[in-house]
């Protein structure tokens, strides 16, 4: 099976003070903001790291719920968190780092069981195979 989805984005002025909108095929980002001072700046607004961000965290989260389910465990919650971290390198700037931070109720596990059904996960997921930063991930199973 092949799946593929599309986004896109429109870009109009200089790097500083452009400004640029993303979309969605599903329409769930439809003209949304992005520019350089959300990225860059801390300023409010979206940005590509963030998307990231939150496309690993809910890639992680499915990919965990599958290899749990694999396991006859299934979580009553799950929170995942992502950290994108971008830095300056020589020759501009570069995605380096990728943290997730996993907090789950699984019902029947252990943590030493749980542990490596989430090393999987990370391991299995397609947006962590499709990134080149180091992953890493803390996974607390709560009681």
């Amino acid at each position: 099976m092949k799946i593929k989805r599309r986004g896109s984005a429109a870009w109009q002025g200089g790097i500083k003070d452009g400004k640029g909108t993303i979309s969605t095929e599903s329409g769930a980002l439809n003209g949304y903001p992005y520019g350089f001072a959300s990225r860059f700046k801390g300023q409010r607004g979206r940005n590509p790291e963030q998307q990231i961000a939150a496309a690993h965290a809910n890639c992680f989260t499915m990919a965990l719920s599958l290899i749990l389910g694999e396991a006859k465990l299934t979580a009553e919650q799950m929170d995942t968190t992502t950290e994108v971290t971008l830095e300056q390198v020589e020759g501009g700037y570069a995605i380096t780092a990728v943290h997730l931070t996993l907090t789950a109720k699984t019902p029947g596990a252990d943590q030493a069981a749980f542990e490596k059904l989430t090393a999987l996960a990370k391991a299995d997921c397609p947006v962590s195979n499709l990134l080149k930063a180091e992953i890493t991930l803390d996974a607390i199973l709560l009681g």
